[in-house]
Formats: C-alpha cells, sequence, structure tokens
C-alpha cells in the first residue's frame, strides 16, 4: 500500500488481510473502481466476436466495467485468491498424456468453488461488520458481470498472462478469484506489473489454437468453451485436437513456467472426487444420467448437464485406443435419444 501509510483506513486495510488469510484466502488486496483499460479490452473482444454465444459477457452493458452501476456506491474493491491445485504437474500430465483416460480440468476435480467461496467473503464481510458497523457491500464469485481479473490485477494479486489468466509472481496461476464490492475509503494497493516478458509458451501449446495472439482468447476455438459453455454440436475442425480433455483445458497453465510457485491447496474440498483424476472414459460413458446427477452433486461439473457429459465423452472414446472397449461403450449409444449424443457417438465410431 505505498503512499496509504498515513491513510485514517489503514489499520482497517491491516486488518481485513488478517482476517481474509485466516478464511483460508491466500492474499487479499485493494483496488479503486477505475476499469476504463480493462472496458476498452473487453469491448474490443466482443466486438470480434470471440465471446461465441456467451451473450452474457455483454448483455450487462456497462455493469461489468463499472462497478458502481452493479453495486451503487461502490468505490473499493476487495480482491482475494484462493489456491485450488490438487496435485502436482507430473500427475496432470500423466493423466493428460493416457488416451484412454479422462482429463477434467483441475479447478472442477472437488467441490465446486462456487458453495466454497461466497460462504468466506460472507465471513469476511461480517468480520468488517463488527469491527465498524453496517456497510455497503456485495460479495461475488463469478455470478455477476464483474471483470476479477482485472480488479485482481488492480490489487496487486497478480498479471493478466498472454492466455488471460491471472499470474501470482509467487503463487502461479491455480486459483481463484472473489470480491467484495464495498463504500469504505480503504488505502489501494500497487497495480502488479505484468512479467510474461518474450514467452510465447501458452499460445504454442494451445491444443486449438484459440489464444490468437498476446492477451487474446478466441472463446469460440477454446476447448473449456467448446465443453462448458456451448450447448449442441462441437465444430469437427476441433474435435481431434480435444483428445481427452472431457471438461475444461489446463494446457495453457501446466506449460506456464511460472507455474513452477505454485502450491497445492489446503482446501480438502478441492482435492479429486470419485477418482475423477484417475478414471477411464469408458467408466464415466457408463454413468445414468440418475448417476451422473447424484455422482456430480455439489460439482461445477453439474452444471453442464448429462448430455453435454456424453457428449464431451464421445469425442475423447473417439480419439483414445482403438479397443473392443471403447467401440463397446460408444455402440451402446449409438441410438441414445439425444440426436447430439448420437452425433458424436457416430463421429466416434467412424474416428475408431
Amino acid at each position: 500500500m505505498d503512499n496509504n501509510q498515513q491513510h485514517p483506513n489503514i489499520d482497517l486495510a491491516i486488518k481485513i488481510k488478517k482476517w481474509g488469510k485466516e478464511l483460508g484466502f491466500q492474499q487479499v488486496g485493494i483496488s479503486d473502481t477505475d476499469l476504463n483499460f480493462a472496458e476498452k479490452h473487453l469491448q474490443n473482444w466482443v466486438d470480434k466476436g470471440f465471446h461465441g454465444k456467451m451473450d452474457y459477457m455483454f448483455k450487462h452493458g456497462l455493469k461489468r466495467s463499472r462497478p458502481a452501476l452493479l453495486k451503487s456506491g461502490t468505490t473499493r474493491i476487495i480482491s482475494v485468491r484462493m489456491d485450488y491445485l490438487p496435485e502436482a504437474a507430473e500427475k496432470m500430465v500423466a493423466n493428460l498424456d493416457n488416451p484412454v483416460d479422462a482429463f477434467i480440468s483441475r479447478y472442477a476435480l472437488g467441490r465446486d468453488y462456487h458453495k466454497i467461496l461466497p460462504h468466506r467473503l460472507q465471513k469476511l464481510a461480517s468480520q468488517i461488520e463488527s469491527e465498524i458497523g453496517c456497510f455497503g457491500y456485495r460479495a461475488f464469485v463469478d455470478s455477476a458481470p464483474v471483470l476479477e481479473k482485472a480488479i485482481a490485477e488492480k490489487a496487486g494479486l497478480g498479471w493478466i498472462g498472454k492466455h488471460s489468466n491471472l499470474i501470482n509472481r509467487k503463487a502461479g496461476s491455480w486459483f481463484f478469484l472473489g470480491e467484495i464490492y464495498t463504500d469504505i475509503d480503504l488505502p489501494i494497493d500497487t497495480k502488479s506489473s505484468a512479467h510474461c516478458g518474450q514467452c510465447k509458451a501458452c499460445l504454442d501449446i494451445c491444443p486449438t489454437q484459440a489464444i490468437v495472439a498476446p492477451y487474446q482468447v478466441d472463446a469460440r476455438r477454446c476447448i473449456s468453451y467448446l465443453t462448458i459453455e456451448l450447448k449442441g454440436s462441437i465444430p469437427e475442425q476441433f474435435r481431434v485436437a480435444m483428445g481427452n480433455r472431457i471438461y475444461g483445458c489446463d494446457d495453457c497453465q501446466l506449460i506456464c513456467p511460472w507455474n513452477r510457485f505454485a502450491k497445492l491447496t489446503t482446501e480438502i474440498d478441492y482435492n479429486p472426487r470419485h477418482n475423477l483424476n484417475n478414471v477411464q472414459l469408458t467408466e464415466l460413458f457408463s454413468w445414468t444420467k440418475p448417476e451422473f446427477l447424484k455422482k456430480m452433486e455439489g460439482s461445477a461439473i453439474r452444471r453442464i448437464g448429462y448430455i453435454s457429459w456424453l457428449r464431451n465423452i464421445a469425442i475423447a472414446l473417439g480419439n483414445s485406443k482403438s479397443t473392443e472397449s471403447t467401440r463397446q461403450a460408444l455402440l451402446e449409444k449409438q441410438n441414445h435419444s439425444s440426436d447430439i449424443v448420437k452425433e458424436h457417438v457416430k463421429w466416434a465410431l467412424k474416428q475408431l
């Protein structure tokens, strides 16, 4: 908090950061609400159509980049980050390199972070309230039009890398973000400076070349978008490149040299459920809809629905080894009631 030592609320800011760490956040920062640069970047991104079918990226107008329009009276933003990495990079690479196993983005292996971070943020807000009395605030965790990465960058939590994820010099990028919009006049932290340098490993590694230029991701090509956000048919041009990735993609984070400083999470809830970090595609493909809904209860994966789940796995099976069990698994669903599932099963069988 450079030049803030004489700020009247410096002691409160120090306490907020201490309380945040006690609640399990690895870092807490504070920023103002000026997001003009980020607003222009977002508009340029949308103008190019890079948002695909994610209409929510622009339908809220300027609320996303002008915090006071979303929560009246907001002058400061308390930004937090929480590590979620459940295992070492070597295990992730081994999982990704085994074509008969499913690869699921590491943030989704355990309990849905939407069920963890909001509760912690509310606890932090309540602690502030017990210290100073009632104040204006609203907490967010990826649940409203909030430019969380730009805000976190301003709050000193890291810089936005060329792959568009936030990177911290001491912790890499395997973490979740959350915010508290508030009307408390707090001293602000120094914005993080960028440290990607000439590195372009993330651009080179992307399976579908979705990072079309430094700091620009065309979501329409991104495996995370294709497997999570997109409903319906996945364009054939990207199916082979998807490999065994059935929910999200971590390649750009796995290759990032800054992630050698990443630390494993201390949150038990982020540990893998149902052996999802080491499970065969055929096993997941055999789940019935009730099984899927039951086993994915409390998981971020549940939100894509059973049809998209089968669609994604069908593509991965088409990219896996041509074995009797693989073909049999696909044949059992070639007459599925969903046209989407049937289309992708047909493609997979043709691949094999």
